[in-house]
């Protein structure tokens, strides 16, 4: 009876492929299905619903062109120059018995900075000295006999050649006399020069001689450094293109130039001092084609150091009742430059002609009037026609170095 109910194991073994080749084609269904639901991108949005975003108002920021003053600046970059140095040497030979100065002290011209042993020279002084009242005492004897000769020679009681040799002593001694007084001087300049002053107001550097040492005035490297830092000088180059415009700054007196800090990448970081043009080089470098020029500034915070380096503007021109854009505000095409003009609610696209150009201002030569109101923010998804909506400016967030007024970039077009 058992082996009658019992299925055959040739027709188990036939089944069992079938159920797991289902049980596999089930499982690669459900997979298909999640993929489906959660991986499948969503269905490209219609053509209405692209018509509707492009009737859809742009927001933009504008502002107003406008008429002022602006200043009209070129850039270079320059190196600071002490308005004076001094190289401190001895004048004379001996020890030197003291030195008076700390090294980067401040000093006043007078000012006492080193003492070289005397004794020798103030020995000279006195040796001339005392040669002098010497023949001061023989040429007032002389002048009485001479006084005595003339007398006798107006009585015949002498000769005249007597009287005449006499007078000519007396020029001798008068002679010899000088000569003791230009010795004199001399000594008491040689004992002078013992004693080392500083010669302007000015910052000493570093000491190059101890006291205790011998000193000579053929020595090269002398005692000291003395710099004037208060005025102090800028030289800085500008290509030869901006000498007319220098040229003509220089006609209406001595045209104003800036010095400022340079920032990490280049640009002017802050401002350091505000002073004139005091030299244009009266020769155009050909190697270069650049023309040198010298700034005075009065650097009375002393930020401008010798060896440095500055950023330098200077004022060429006044641009007066100037057209005035933010410099955002002008694109750059294949055709020139350009501007988005806001009238009512749609824009303009307008070509311009940029005279002048920097990070504060661009000036408009030509395409607007003033007054209009132009696209400062937002002009990239703009196109002529396009609606727009006035949004306010955001407000920017103070920096840790504020840049007082960065660096131009000149755009003579048109």
């Amino acid at each position: 009876m058992d082996s009658l109910t019992r299925e055959p194991t040739g027709l188990r073994t036939r089944h069992r492929p079938r159920v797991w080749l289902t049980a596999l084609l089930c499982l690669l269904a459900a997979a298909g299905i999640v993929y489906v639901v959660w991986f499948w991108p969503a269905a490209p949005a219609g053509k209405g619903d692209r018509d509707r975003d492009a009737n859809l108002p742009i927001p933009v920021v504008v502002a107003t062109a406008d008429r002022r003053d602006v200043p009209v600046y070129q850039d270079g970059l320059g190196t600071v120059q002490a308005y004076y140095t001094v190289t401190v040497h001895t004048m004379v030979d001996g020890p030197l018995l003291s030195v008076n100065f700390r090294e980067g002290q401040a000093v006043h011209k007078g000012d006492v900075l080193a003492q070289i042993d005397p004794r020798s020279f103030q020995a000279a002084l006195d040796q001339a000295v005392a040669k002098k009242a010497q023949d001061e005492a023989l040429l007032a004897n002389a002048r009485v006999d001479q006084a005595r000769y003339q007398k006798l020679v107006a009585n015949n009681y002498t000769s005249s050649q007597q009287a005449d040799t006499q007078k000519s002593l007396v020029a001798q001694l008068e002679a010899q006399v000088r000569q003791d007084q230009a010795q004199t001087d001399t000594a008491r300049t040689q004992l002078s020069y013992a004693t080392i002053v500083a010669p302007i107001d000015g910052l000493l550097g570093i000491r190059q001689v101890d006291a205790g040492n011998i000193v000579h005035a053929a020595d090269t490297t002398g005692l000291v450094v003395l710099t004037q830092l208060q005025p102090v000088s800028v030289l800085f180059t500008l290509p030869q293109q901006t000498l007319p415009a220098v040229a003509a700054a220089m006609q209406h007196g001595a045209p104003a130039v800036l010095a400022y800090a340079q920032g990490p990448n280049g640009s002017a970081a802050k401002l350091l001092d505000t002073g004139v043009l005091a030299v244009l080089d009266n020769q155009v470098d050909p190697t270069t084609g650049t023309i040198k020029l010298k700034a005075t500034f009065p650097n009375h915070d002393l930020l401008l150091w010798p060896g440095g380096f500055v950023g330098v503007r200077l004022q060429v021109d006044t641009a007066r009742q100037a057209v005035v854009v933010p410099p955002a505000a002008v694109q750059r095409g294949p055709r020139g430059a350009y501007v988005f003009v806001v009238d009512g609610d749609g824009t303009k696209r307008q070509p311009v002609t940029v005279g002048y150009e920097d990070q504060q201002a661009a000036i408009i030569a030509e395409g607007l009037s003033g007054g209009e109101r132009v696209v400062v923010d937002g002009a990239s998804r703009l196109s002529d026609g396009s609606k727009v909506t006035i949004a306010p400016p955001a407000e920017t967030a103070p920096s840790a170095n504020p840049v007082s007024a960065p660096g131009t970039r000149p755009n003579k077009a048109g």
